[in-house]
């Protein structure tokens, strides 16, 4: 039993009383105590929340709140990232789930497994790829009406995967995760492609491979197109920009996207908050 549980409800609520005091000494101990005690504290202080009069003790338990899934949050990402970061829909689920705590990865896997529904609808296993990339672009831009988020394009929102499956707008990685997600459930060898300042994607199987701009809706292309790409970035050609990528290096980047967003709007603690995570998806520690 944790030292929190020890605690009754009647300690518990002397304890955030505290919070009250005027003397930022004795807040900051009792901030520390309270968090010392650990997530199984968040239920009551979400409760002492909503029946506070008080806005200062509300705003201190807000932070205290938030600090405590964090690290809640920091502790699933080192999890996930030792276990070979092999899910990435629950990779990209834990990034959500920094700016929406609440958010059950449940959710998530069921809005994509009735988008890949509508897409097992019409597609067809025994046609060329490129048609069935053809079949895929129809549903997910055509019919489920998804598109590239060119007026709010550095919203902290692009890179929340429950907030651009209902705005049905994205950047180009988070576009991409959903569409690879939903391609590799129909068994297509769909994967993440690291370009420079552009997310797109690669059909690769066997002797085909050819890419696609799911940012450009499904736009099909090849290899001539990415070395006209590097070349104009002046560039040197590496292999990390024709090969699939990793899930840490999908969810690094849509961190560093989320830090830019951040670094835009010039919230400097979720900066720093961001690069926390990123470190640890970045980690070569094994």
């Amino acid at each position: 039993m944790t030292e929190s549980e020890n605690l009754n409800n009647k300690e518990l609520k002397a304890l955030v009383s505290l919070l009250e005091d005027d003397d930022v000494e004795i807040v900051n101990h009792v901030e520390g105590k309270i968090k010392s005690l650990g997530t199984y504290i968040i239920p009551y202080l979400e409760f002492e929340w909503e029946n506070s009069f008080n806005p200062v003790v509300q705003k201190r338990i807000e932070e205290l709140v938030h600090s405590l899934q964090f690290e809640l949050l920091k502790e699933k990402l080192q999890a996930w990232k030792a276990n070979g970061g092999k899910d990435l829909l629950e990779g990209v689920w834990l990034i959500n789930t920094y700016q929406y705590p609440d958010l059950d990865y449940a959710d998530l896997s069921k809005q994509l497994e009735q988008m890949y529904y509508e897409a097992w609808l019409e597609f067809k296993s025994d046609i060329h790829p490129v048609d069935q990339i053809k079949i895929l672009n129809s549903v997910i831009f055509n019919k489920l009406h998804f598109g590239a988020n060119t007026k709010n394009f550095h919203s902290p929102g692009n890179s929340m995967l429950s907030v651009v499956l209902q705005t049905k707008k994205g950047n180009p990685i988070s576009l991409c995760v959903i569409y690879m997600l939903v391609a590799q459930k129909l068994k297509m060898p769909v994967y993440g492609v690291n370009l420079p300042n552009l997310f797109v994607m690669t059909y690769k199987q066997d002797d085909v491979q050819f890419y696609v701009n799911a940012f450009n809706r499904g736009l099909v292309f090849s290899k001539k197109e990415i070395d006209e790409y590097i070349a104009n970035l002046k560039l040197s050609p590496n292999d990390r920009f024709y090969e699939p990528c990793t899930n840490e290096d999908i969810v690094a980047r849509m961190l560093r996207n989320l830090i830019n967003a951040h670094e835009k709007l010039g919230h400097t603690e979720r900066v720093d908050e961001v690069k926390e995570l990123l470190k640890i998806v970045e980690s070569t520690e094994s």
